[in-house]
């Protein structure tokens, strides 16, 4: 998509003007900008779908931005734009569209994707999820022994895990009180760490497994299935005086989220119990359909639906909103800006408040993912950088673990700071509510401290006397700001989705697919391998010296 010509972007003309102007920028100092510009608050800041956007401490100037705009034009942005939401076959290594905001429509909207109308599909999808849902709540699914159902463990890895854990610990705040208590776990790592745990504390009969995987034939999710259905028939067929059938314990026990309902049955979910999506849906993209049957089990299926009307009103401003206005392509630009011409490679994600712990690592995937990527859309090696490193934790906490690198070191890093403006009003008890918001205050004070402080440096501090080097702060860290107006399940939805476009804008002027991840395909196949040669059924002799030496290790230890 970088232009009709299929010229890579560094050789579009706009790549050549910020290479030339990023030259005059390169050694100005975030103060000096911030002296010369008194109203760089308002000339880069946005306000949209309860999110507050300051770019003001990005090291930019109006002509940057302008300079950025024709980029994004030579680009394609804006047809880029239209063909996502339109449903075009943007994935093009898998010849495919990428509809995750097709998930997110109101049921009266209209999206015809290439003769069929897919709005009703989703949101026949969404009924029988609620239909679920409500069993659980209303405490009538029983398991195989009779016992209403009171813990659900979600077995999922990648996107069938980062997004609804993040979501439910993000908003377990909006847990209906009227439902009948169902608590939500999730266990992915394919060593059986986390799942081990589980089945060492959770009650067989009252325990249900949702078995979430795109494809079904993930390995880390299928190896913690079978464990999970082996426990359950360890514990279960033989209960009580009369045994209980394989697959009855089976049906009442495990549902199933896939795209593969084939594969669902040939495992044995019950029809009943599978929940489908479509191939056109990214697995990282994949938590606004029936992937997040976790997320309206904590917090209900109304607020579900909110989190998904918060989305959608941003894909409707990304759609809809001129450039110099569009959240998402601001975003998008100031990381193109600071990656490819101001050659910062980091960048790190830092909320204040501890109900977006999971932010960071969600955001780890979709960008790295969706991003990393060295090859063009056409197949061509790129020459230039794209995706950043990113990395990320709860900002008072990283206050005390890596921002001496962010202050002192020796390398440039963008920050994000995430925070929302309004929390606790709904605490009843007004002692323990004034002291909490007092808390809150202290959040957003060291938020707004620090950011500061990566800007300016020394110059933040009032009286700037003679102090040793080692206690000096050299500032010049751009950073950006995203303020919630409060965190709810709309605002968290329209902040998932701006950072998804702003992901997409990106690719589109880096010419690469954001949207398969073949990565990560040969390592799963190598391991395959590799598992055969460490359970006696392969060759060892034909293994690298350090893998060979390892395997015996392993085989040593066996045998201890």
């Amino acid at each position: 998509m970088a232009s009709a010509s299929n010229a890579t972007p560094d050789t579009l003309p706009a790549w050549q003007t910020l290479k030339h102007h990023a030259e005059t920028l390169q050694h100005v100092h975030l103060k000096t900008l911030f002296g010369t510009e008194p109203s760089r608050w308002k000339s880069f800041t946005r306000q949209v779908a309860g999110l507050t956007l300051d770019l003001s401490k990005q090291r930019w100037d109006d002509d940057t931005l302008e300079h950025l705009f024709t980029l994004a034009s030579e680009a394609g942005v804006p047809s880029a734009i239209e063909a996502l939401l339109s449903g075009k076959r943007v994935n093009v290594s898998e010849n495919r569209p990428a509809l995750h905001t097709a998930l997110r429509l109101p049921a009266d909207a209209t999206l015809e994707v290439e003769g069929e109308d897919i709005v009703a599909a989703v949101h026949e999808s969404l009924a029988q999820m609620e239909r679920l849902v409500s069993r659980l709540h209303a405490g009538q699914w029983r398991g195989a022994t009779g016992k209403p159902i009171r813990h659900v463990v979600n077995l999922g890895v990648g996107g069938s895990d980062l997004g609804p854990l993040m979501v439910t610990h993000a908003l377990a705040d909006y847990r209906p009180n009227d439902i009948h208590p169902v608590e939500v776990h999730f266990a992915s790592t394919m060593d059986g760490s986390q799942l081990a745990d589980y089945l060492s504390r959770l009650n067989p009969e009252t325990t249900i497994f949702v078995l979430s995987s795109k494809s079904f034939t993930t390995i880390d999710t299928l190896s913690n299935a079978n464990t999970a259905r082996e426990w359950l028939l360890s514990q279960l067929t033989q209960h009580g005086a009369t045994p209980i059938s394989a697959e009855l314990v089976v049906r009442q026990h495990f549902i199933g989220v896939s795209a593969s309902p084939e594969k669902m049955t040939e495992w044995g979910i019950a029809d009943d119990h599978q929940l489908t999506f479509w191939e056109w849906v990214g697995g990282r993209y994949s938590l606004w359909g029936t992937i997040g049957l976790p997320i309206a089990l904590v917090v209900g299926m109304d607020n579900f639906r909110a989190f998904l009307a918060g989305a959608h009103s941003m894909d409707r401003h990304f759609a809809e909103a001129e450039m110099a206005e569009n959240l998402p392509v601001l975003l998008a630009l100031a990381g193109i800006w600071n990656v490819n011409f101001l050659d910062i490679r980091a960048h790190s994600i830092l909320p204040y408040d501890g109900r977006l712990e999971y932010f960071a690592a969600y955001l780890e995937q979709l960008e790295m993912e969706s991003n990393g990527k060295s090859v063009t859309r056409q197949g061509q090696p790129v020459n230039y950088s794209t995706c950043p490193v990113l990395w990320g934790q709860l900002g008072p906490n990283a206050q005390h673990a890596f921002y001496q690198l962010l202050h002192q070191g020796t390398q440039p890093v963008v920050c994000d700071f995430i925070a929302p403006l309004k929390r606790y009003d709904e605490v009843e008890d007004p002692d323990t509510r004034r002291h909490l918001k007092a808390q809150h205050r202290l959040a957003l004070a060291n938020c707004f401290a620090q950011s500061r402080v990566l800007m300016l440096g020394d110059d933040a501090l009032e009286d700037d006397g003679p102090r040793p080097e080692h206690k000096r702060y050299r500032g010049n860290q751009p950073s950006t700001t995203v303020l919630l107006d409060q965190l709810t399940p709309a605002t968290l939805g329209s902040l998932i989705a701006l950072y998804e476009h702003k992901v997409f804008v990106q690719a589109v002027i880096w010419d690469i697919n954001p949207f398969d991840q073949w990565g990560v395909e040969l390592g799963k196949k190598i391991a395959t391998d590799t598992q055969k040669i460490i359970d006696h059924q392969g060759d060892l002799s034909r293994m690298d010296a350090s893998s060979k030496g390892l395997i015996e290790a392993f085989w040593a230890a066996e045998q201890e």
